[in-house]
């Protein structure tokens, strides 16, 4: 199991005070990770205790992501305050539901700035450093609507076609500089931002039908693929899109 041991290696996952972030974070310090903490309005102490609880070392950074000029702030301090970075997670991820034609272009710019500007950003200030160690692993926050169109989510269905395609063009670029990029894409899973069509009963019934598992996916289904990713098991992966989706895409 050494090979998914993560013991002296720093993380830094966005959107790590509740959620898909939350659980990433967590096990990673349970493999053995330090962890950044990132979050905008959602406080990340009840992750950092958890972390600290483990054993591992947690800072709390908030930051909201869309802004670019906090971006270059998360590297700096996390490499000040834990020493170095060999693990990104670009979790955090926001959603607007309106039909395309009602779409503003407000909503559309919202969602593209945290959802892919941001990814892009932290990715390039988190590479520069990974580069020169000769290793890291970055992990982006895909979708199934990487690969569907989704309803009445252009823009986030959008943001997430170029995770999956940034992630393939960085770990064309830097996998001979040892470093990994990949992506898991989840399923539906039971968080805040499928909260509306949980509650739909129509809705929710033809996506649990869908689902060859049978059920909503959980924050928690997220652990086991993050820590196989920012692990040595997964040293020969590069560009990969990983679904953890109960199914969804092979029916």
């Amino acid at each position: 199991m050494s090979l998914f041991d993560l013991t002296g290696k720093t993380a830094v996952v966005t959107g790590a005070g509740r959620g898909l972030g939350e659980a990433i974070a967590i096990g990673l310090a349970q493999a053995g990770a330090d962890v950044a903490l990132v979050t905008n309005s959602t406080p990340a102490d009840k992750t950092a205790a958890a972390v600290r609880a483990l054993g591992r070392k947690a800072i709390t950074i908030q930051a909201d992501v869309s802004d670019r000029s906090n971006l270059a702030g998360i590297i700096e301090r996390t490499v000040s305050e834990l020493g170095r970075i060999d693990i990104l997670v670009n979790n955090a991820g926001i959603i607007r539901r309106t039909p395309a034609a009602e779409h503003s272009y407000e909503d559309w710019q919202d969602v593209l700035d945290v959802n892919l500007n941001s990814v892009f950003v932290l990715c390039q200030l988190a590479g520069k450093h990974m580069i020169e160690q000769g290793s890291g692993k970055i992990i982006n926050v895909a979708s199934m609507l990487s690969f569907q169109g989704g309803m009445n989510v252009p823009g986030y269905t959008s943001s997430k076609h170029a995770v999956a395609g940034l992630t393939k063009a960085l770990a064309s670029e830097w996998a001979s500089k040892g470093l990994q990029v990949n992506a898991i894409a989840p399923g539906y899973m039971s968080t805040d931002n499928t909260e509306a069509l949980r509650e739909d009963p129509v809705r929710s019934a033809q996506i649990l039908q869908r689902i060859p598992a049978g059920r909503w996916g959980t924050s928690e289904d997220l652990i086991g693929p993050a820590v196989f990713l920012a692990s040595a098991a997964s040293d020969y992966m590069n560009g990969h899109i990983m679904a953890v989706d109960g199914g969804w895409l092979v029916k």
